[in-house]
């Protein structure tokens, strides 16, 4: 076995080269500002490298120096448009443990940067079939949770399917990419007609956000705030409008589709029903866990630890919302499964967010916006609207509060 060559003996370009990549990759695979930051500017010191990072959700900027030089000699700045990122725990972690071994010494820089391409080979046919069954399963899990009556938890379940192929095939034409928010809504909200109009009635716009869940921004909202709040107030604010506008697309799409029924003559039967009994619930809690796990991209060994964090974040915030109020329980639930992420990266040596990110994905506020914008345009009442924005605020606020105590209470010693 041949021994990694030390630091000493490789090149100033080499190593900014394996910073860039780094970068990269935990800015394609969803990490925060101050994380992703925080993490490149460690990594560069252990590197013997100067660096300013400033990252944004679709880009980043890197400026390098080499402290053994005269200042402005071997300054160098590259900048890297992206975009936003999407969360992979599987890549993230092989990132995180490849960098480990590069400072550690255990792999040079050659092989450390050919690792890290390494993980763009294809993926299989099977990976991307789950990924579309994932969808499904996810949107007919959240009726289930919901207890919604079976009739709206197989016409989410359908839906959900639609848009995981519908994904799937935006990845191959750009010009659907930019669209596909809402065309999915435009779907779901037409399938969702059709049936109430000809089968049987459903609690109409509760089967669409279900249908649409995977879609909805609840994690970037959350993602934003928690940005502002550590002062990256240009990556906050942008994510912020990027979440936003996401709704704005989905909400579009939802209208437009309701708008033709209409057009049309359709008369939907609309229902508020949720008769089933506590098991179903309980079922769309494993499903819904299963899905995240999928859709998360974590290491098949990684799912019961993905699927723990999901379901307990719910059943946190349920049974301790039930005590003492929803936001309470989601306060809780976020204080408990922050500080289980950061106990987690800190004595099992992984990133935080195989069991953080999940943890929160049941709390985020995206269904609780798309729902009040609906209502907004439906009704034209500004006072439905008002409430709505007001429910989301809630929600963001309890979420950040146990993001910000979880790490005061179990303060992370890594950055991912």
């Amino acid at each position: 076995m041949s021994t990694p060559a030390p630091l000493s003996a490789t090149s100033y370009a080499a190593r900014i080269a394996f910073v860039v990549e780094l970068a990269e990759r935990l800015h394609a695979y969803g990490t925060t500002a101050q994380r992703l930051e925080g993490a490149v500017t460690a990594v560069a010191q252990r590197l013997r490298l100067e660096c300013e990072p400033w990252s944004n959700p679709t880009g980043l900027i890197l400026t390098f120096s080499d402290p053994h030089r005269a200042p402005g000699e071997s300054d160098t700045t590259r900048v890297i448009r992206m975009p936003p990122g999407e969360n992979d725990l599987y890549k993230l972690s092989e990132t995180d443990r490849i960098a480990e071994d590069v400072m550690a010494g255990r792999l040079d820089l050659a092989a450390g940067h050919a690792a890290l391409q390494a993980l763009d080979r294809p993926r299989s046919a099977r990976w991307r079939a789950m990924q579309v069954i994932a969808f499904g399963l996810a949107a007919a899990a959240v009726g289930a949770l919901l207890r919604l009556p079976w009739l709206d938890i197989a016409v989410a379940g359908v839906n959900g399917l639609m848009i995981g192929l519908l994904i799937e095939l935006s990845g191959m034409r750009p010009r659907l990419k930019e669209a596909v928010d809402a065309v999915a809504a435009m779907l779901a909200a037409g399938m969702a007609v059709l049936v109430a109009s000809f089968v049987g009635p459903l609690n109409q716009n509760t089967v669409i956000i279900a249908s649409l869940i995977v879609l909805l921004p609840g994690m970037a909202l959350t993602n934003a705030v928690n940005e502002l709040t550590s002062q990256h107030l240009v990556s906050g604010t942008a994510r912020f409008a990027g979440a936003l506008t996401t709704v704005v697309k989905l909400a579009v799409g939802t209208i437009i589709a309701l708008y033709l029924a209409d057009l049309l003559g359709l008369k939907p039967l609309i229902q508020a029903s949720r008769p089933q009994p506590a098991w179903v619930e309980w079922v769309g809690l494993a499903l819904a866990a299963y899905a995240f796990a999928v859709l998360f991209r974590a290491h098949r060994s990684d799912y019961p630890k993905v699927m723990a964090a999901a379901a307990g974040g719910y059943l946190i915030s349920r049974f301790a919302g039930e005590a003492w109020g929803s936001p309470a329980g989601i306060f809780l639930a976020a204080l408990c499964l922050t500080a289980a992420g950061n106990a987690y990266a800190r004595w099992g040596k992984r990133p935080g967010a195989i069991v953080r990110v999940p943890g929160i994905i049941m709390l985020v506020p995206g269904s609780v916006s798309l729902r009040g914008l609906l209502t907004l345009i439906q009704q034209q009442d500004m006072e439905v609207g008002q409430d709505a924005v007001l429910a989301v605020i809630n929600i963001l606020l309890a979420l950040i509060a146990g993001l910000l105590f979880g790490n005061l209470l179990l303060p992370a010693r890594r950055n991912l």
